[in-house]
């Protein structure tokens, strides 16, 4: 059944805008597991030694929003090459 769909939007969209769309769904996916694992890693390290939070928390943040920017522009890419 899948291969039917995949079959059928392949003609409709063509493979370049069917692989467009794929790619956007593998980058958002990449990010939010890049977060999950950021936030795993904060909240044992702060576990482990508390007096140093702020900092762990700051580096947190910077990397968090690093893995946003460039999950975002994978997506505009993606979307670039889709509306083409």
């Amino acid at each position: 059944m899948l291969s039917t769909i995949l079959l059928q939007a392949a003609s409709g969209m063509g493979m370049a805008k069917l692989g467009a769309t794929i790619g956007a769904g593998f980058a958002a996916i990449g990010a939010g597991l890049g977060i999950g694992l950021i936030g795993k890693g904060a909240v044992e390290s702060i576990g482990r030694q508390p007096s140093a939070a702020g900092e762990i928390r700051t580096s947190m943040l910077i990397m968090g929003a690093l893995i946003e920017g460039v999950a975002l522009f994978a997506i505009v890419v993606c979307f670039l090459a889709l509306f083409q």
